[in-house]
């Protein structure tokens, strides 16, 4: 069994505190559907910069939000999990990447 990043793109903040409660609701269910396959839970991502190889740093370009670590059984099963992530509903997107154990 692989370990998996599923990393959240974009999507938006409700605007009202019912709404913040609704979506958080959404996001707990939705691990609850994942159930022991959640290695991490992760985290939201605030402020970020991006350090270049002249030692340089400047404006993060990928646009993360968030990420949370799961267990599936291929990148197909992962992807599809990542298929009900409350993210999606505010437009945003995940992305599903294997790790390499080392």
């Amino acid at each position: 069994m692989g370990k998996y990043v599923l990393a959240y793109k974009g999507g938006k903040m409700a605007d009202t505190p019912a709404a913040q409660e609704a979506t958080m609701q959404a996001w707990g269910e939705w691990f609850g559907t994942l159930g022991s396959s959640v290695i991490d839970g992760g985290n939201p991502f605030g402020a970020s910069t991006a350090v270049q190889s002249d030692g340089s740093s400047g404006k993060a370009s990928a646009g993360l939000t968030g990420f949370s670590v799961i267990q599936a059984d291929s990148l197909e099963l992962a992807a599809k999990a990542a298929g009900g992530c409350p993210v999606l509903a505010s437009g945003g997107s995940v992305e599903v990447y294997e790790t390499i154990d080392m």
